[in-house]
Order: structure tokens, then sequence, then C-alpha cells
């Protein structure tokens, strides 16, 4: 009984069995894509309005999460703050991964000198750590969002690329795509129709997890300073910008924290509890 509690499995029409903590991460992913898409017409108020006497002020019916180091809302700044985390870090994740599978899938077939210069060159990309690589060009460069958005999709497409390689260099083996490449199929469909079905399960998964990575990198840099620039704010900034209200344990440095702590925890929780036929490519 106690088991059945902890964990409700059933199985759906499609003959995935459905986990009630991924339904439950999956929920809240959902809930701040929401939020992403339509913050605009949910704020209460303008994000950069003040409105309230008091700084750092307390939950209120009118202010339900209280006020920021300059007394505005920030359950409003919240809300906006999710477009932009959301919104870079699901940008920037997609081009990473999209790159990095498309060039390994090409290294895995192609091979030879290409495969051995792109993986050697990726490498030293990828030995350069995340955080300093990023605050050394978003110090250079200047902080905008096309700038995050390439800085951390740089970053992450090495990673993106081992993994997708690493798939379609046991995809490459098989029997199957021996006879394509005898037919003389092209490289595009080798890559296309042969090797491309048989990892995207693990791929998407992949590609969960870089998401996490890449809205922890966002808001460190923002924490730092080096992310989005006033008036814009995303979480990490939020936090920033109201630590000075933390020894009062203030709803303006704590709420943000937790939206970030939510988004990346569920999006663990799915990538964990997802149906294993997703998740094992032996099931593809």
């Amino acid at each position: 009984m106690a088991d059945h509690i902890k964990t409700y499995q059933g199985t759906s029409r499609l003959g995935y069995k459905i986990n009630a903590v991924g339904v439950f991460g999956f929920l809240v992913i959902f809930l701040w894509a929401m939020v992403a898409i339509f913050a605009p017409y949910l704020i209460p108020h303008p994000v950069g309005e003040i409105v309230d006497l008091d700084y750092f002020g307390p939950m209120t019916s009118d202010l339900w999460l209280g006020s920021d180091y300059l007394g505005r809302d920030v359950f409003s700044r919240i809300l906006m703050g999710a477009r932009f985390t959301v919104g870079i870090s699901l940008a920037a994740v997609t081009i990473a991964c999209t790159g990095g599978v498309v060039l390994g899938m090409c290294a895995a077939v192609i091979g030879c000198w290409f495969d051995a210069a792109l993986s050697r060159f990726l490498d030293a990309v990828n030995s350069i750590p995340s955080k300093l690589f990023g605050l050394v060009v978003v110090a250079a460069v200047g902080s905008s969002i096309p700038v995050l958005i390439i800085t951390l999709s740089v970053i992450y497409t090495p990673g993106a690329y081992r993994f997708a390689r690493a798939l379609a260099v046991n995809v490459n083996t098989m029997d199957f795509v021996t006879v394509a490449r005898v037919r003389g199929e092209s490289l595009f469909y080798l890559i296309g129709s042969e090797i491309l079905p048989n990892i995207i399960r693990p791929v998407l998964a992949d590609l969960g997890v870089r998401f996490v990575f890449i809205v922890l990198l966002l808001s460190g840099l923002s924490f730092l300073g080096l992310g989005l620039q006033p008036p814009n704010a995303d979480w990490g900034a939020l936090v920033r910008e109201n630590i000075g209200g933390l020894p009062f344990a203030a709803p303006a440095v704590i709420f943000p924290s937790l939206a970030i702590a939510s988004l990346t925890i569920s999006v663990n929780l799915l990538i964990d509890n997802l149906p294993q036929k997703i998740r094992d490519r032996s099931e593809a």
C-alpha cells in the first residue's frame, strides 16, 4: 500500500507507463511555459511601476509576493522574468542541440579526417570552463539577449555533439545502414532516414538535461550582473537586485529562487520518469 501511495503508474492507450511524479513535473513545466507566453496579460502591475512606498514590503492582498528594493511588484516581475528565463534558455538549448546533433551525425557517417578535426576542435571548446567562457564573452561583447543566446548555445554545443556522435556511431555500424550505403543513398538520406529516427528519443532526453544546465548558467550570469540588464530581468537578476533583503527573509529574494528551483527540479523529475521506451535507445 505504501508503494502504491508513493508512485502511481498506469498504462496509456499508446502503451507507455505513466508515472505520477513525471506527470507532476510536466504540469509544472507546462505552467511556466504558459506564464512565459502570456506574462504581459497576467501581470497585475507594470514591472517598472513603483506600487509600494516601502521597500521589501510584505505580502498583501494587492501585492501577492510583496515589493522589491524599489517598491515594485515582485509577482509581476517574476511572471515577466519567466519569459526571459524560459525563452532564452529554450532558444539556446534548441540551437545547441540542433547544431550538436547534426554535426555529431555527420561526423559519425563521414568519419575520417572530418570526424577527427571536428572532434578535436569541439573538445578544445569544451575544455574551457563554461562559466569562465560565459563571463569573458559577455564582459567583452556586452550583455544582450542575442549575445546570451549565442554564448549559451556555443557553450553546450560540444556536449550535445559528443552525445549524438556516440549514439550515431553505434547506429552507423548496423546492417540496415550498411545496406542503405551500398544502395548509394546520399549523406542526407542516411542521416535523416536511418540515423536520426534511431537516436531521437535519447537526444530529446539529453535536451532536457541541457536545458536545466542552461537555466542555471543563465541565472548565474545574471546574478553576477552579466545577464539581462535593467529594466529587463530574469529570475537570476531578480535574486541579485534583491539580495539585500535576504537578512529580512524578503519575498523579493526568496520567490525568484523558488521559481528557478521549481523549473529545474521539474525538468529533472520529468526526465527521470520518462517512459522506458523514450529513455532507452534499445527500445527505439
